[in-house]
């Protein structure tokens, strides 16, 4: 790698950035009503996805539950990726494709929504899971990329990036979840702690 190179990438994931944002910023802003919408009325959100989407799911629930710029009370948040025993046990003594859709079973209900993550659309586990979200009566926002694979046809609201690399849809997830949180921020930041 060199400094041209560096210079090509970044310019590739500035213009992805722009160009997604340009023709999804309206329906950011209605995940993010979404998202609103369900807090205020005492729901919580259900967070999930694998590797590097299992981070961003981990990032977004933290800074729900903390804050993310402004204070403001903890907002009930939880990222399904994290409980280690709960996550092998469904793995061994089940299926890896139900580790969240269990999850979902046990700890989700009517009126929260989910954030279903995963940069191709098809992850088995993901796609279940939002199967199941339906059943229970949880809206459901997808982040995918590549063309939204089964998800986007599966989620209440898909905020695909129509890229083929993993890196740079990542890199535009990570700017939605920003957004998210930020819409969320100023939604509880003046009302009484």
């Amino acid at each position: 790698m060199d400094i041209i190179e560096i210079k090509s990438i970044v310019s590739e994931s500035l213009e992805l950035k722009r160009s997604f944002f340009d023709k999804m910023a309206p329906r950011v802003l209605e995940a993010g009503y979404m998202l609103v919408e369900a807090l205020q009325e005492g729901h919580k959100v259900l967070a999930f996805g694998n590797g590097g989407s299992a981070a961003d799911a981990q990032h977004f629930s933290s800074e729900l539950v903390n804050r993310f710029v402004a204070e403001r009370r903890g907002l009930p948040a939880i990222a399904l990726t994290t409980d280690t025993s709960t996550l092998t046990s469904v793995a061994n003594d089940s299926h890896y494709r139900y580790v969240f859709s269990r999850q979902i079973e046990a700890l989700g209900a009517a009126g929260d929504v989910a954030l279903a993550i995963s940069t191709s659309g098809n992850s088995d586990n993901v796609v279940e899971a939002v199967q199941v979200c339906h059943q229970r009566e949880i809206r459901t926002i997808g982040l995918t990329g590549r063309e939204g694979g089964k998800l986007k046809s599966l989620v209440d609201v898909c905020l695909d990036v129509e890229h083929s690399e993993t890196a740079r849809i990542q890199e535009v997830h990570a700017m939605i979840v920003h957004l998210l949180c930020q819409m969320v921020d100023e939604a509880f930041s003046g009302e009484d702690q």
